[in-house]
């Protein structure tokens, strides 16, 4: 058995996948695009453990809920805000009783590796001059929406709006500035950490949006989604979720 990954921005092939046979021993997961590089290794080893496969479905959240709500068969939803969970807890998509938050991250403006650090976010629209600012979705996308809070929070959201570059998910965005497409890009500090093409230039004051946590919970019946959930809370998969740049849940 082997894992699989793929992140999906848009429309994902559903067609298909509504197609594909469950086994008792196959777990799906839809996960926030942002836990990619963690959940891959996470996830790896807990099939390496235990026999079990588990297929990684990456995408927005806003993406993931839509597909979760339209029937899609995820047996996980790790969402990289509340709001999202909440839409889909609130249409039953979900156990309430099996939510929790997963981790926390950290929202950071980087341009690539040789960018200087900025001395204040006031100076972002000089820096950028009329080049895109590489976003997610920033009315769907949590870590778009985060960014747009950031950003209006230093008063200058309506000088950079005209150049923002969006795209469905945080890490088409962070490829935007890695491939050198954008000069400047914000994304959550685990995604700097995963690509070393990008220099974190400034990091957002926790205050300057509201608190980035990642809700999971469990969308069914499937016997094997809280024996990962467990996998997910403990020492091992939380040691990797920190060296990959999140934070601790109440963090």
């Amino acid at each position: 058995m082997g894992l699989h990954r793929g992140i999906m921005g848009g429309l994902l092939a559903l067609a298909g996948f509504f197609s594909v046979p469950c086994h008792a021993d196959d777990l799906t997961v839809f996960a926030a695009a942002s836990l990619k590089t963690a959940l891959d290794e996470v996830a790896g080893f807990y099939e390496t453990t235990t026999g079990h496969q588990i297929t990684l479905v990456f995408a927005g959240s806003s993406t993931l809920a839509r597909q979760i709500q339209q029937g899609a068969p995820a047996d996980i939803f790790i969402s990289a805000n509340a709001a999202w969970m909440d839409v889909v807890q609130q249409d039953g998509g979900i156990l309430a009783e099996s939510r929790f938050d997963l981790v926390g991250n950290r929202l950071v403006l980087i341009g690539q590796s040789d960018a200087d650090p900025l001395a204040q976010f006031t100076d972002v629209p000089e820096r950028l001059g009329d080049s895109p600012l590489a976003m997610a979705l920033v009315d769907a996308v949590p870590a778009g929406i985060y960014g747009k809070a950031a950003l209006d929070h230093f008063g200058i959201w309506a000088d950079v709006m005209p150049y923002v570059a969006q795209s469905d998910n945080v890490r088409a965005a962070l490829a935007l500035v890695a491939l050198g497409e954008a000069p400047l890009g914000i994304v959550y500090a685990s995604d700097a950490v995963a690509d070393d093409r990008v220099n974190v230039v400034a990091t957002f004051p926790t205050d300057s949006h509201p608190a980035i946590r990642y809700p999971a919970a469990s969308t069914g019946d499937n016997p094997l989604a809280a024996s990962f959930l467990d996998h997910l809370k403990g020492e091992a998969a939380q040691a990797v979720f920190a060296r990959q740049g999140f934070l601790p849940a109440g963090g």
